[in-house]
């Protein structure tokens, strides 16, 4: 499984935006520079982080994006979801038995259980403990 660029860049955009929480909104040209990721691809992820509810924008000289919530309140799975759709650890099918009923292979039990720490991993950390961490400077992203 892999987590793809767009949630990558979209979580540092995350962490920009929640590290300015309550201050002015931050332009996406700070944050392009920052990384080295373009602002036109970073474009393309706040309209879909915005679409999901998790960013506000703001138009004008004074404009730029900000977190619609606390960085508490944002966890990584929302901005997973919000660029890249539910995370499956497979495209999983079932096959039959011969007379119709659904039977599931024993393996599938392994990438369900997969994808079930895969979420509760991405649920139970929010922006706000990755920017404590950060300033810590030492990551912990116990569970």
């Amino acid at each position: 499984m892999l987590i793809s660029s767009r949630s990558r860049y979209g979580l540092k955009m995350m962490y920009e935006l929640a590290l300015k929480y309550g201050q002015r909104p931050v332009f996406l040209g700070d944050i392009a520079a920052a990384h080295h990721i373009s602002e036109k691809y970073l474009s393309k992820l706040a309209t879909a982080l915005r679409s999901a509810g998790l960013v506000s924008s703001f138009r004008g000289a004074r404009g730029g994006y900000a977190l619609a919530r606390a960085p508490r309140a944002i966890t990584l799975r929302e901005i997973v979801e919000a660029l890249d759709g539910d995370i499956a650890a497979t495209q999983g099918r079932s096959h039959t038995n011969g007379g119709g009923a659904a039977m599931e292979h024993p393996t599938e039990r392994v990438w369900r259980l997969l994808e079930r720490t895969v979420n509760e991993t991405l649920e139970a950390v929010s922006l706000d403990s990755i920017v404590l961490s950060g300033r810590e400077n030492v990551p912990n992203y116990e569970i």
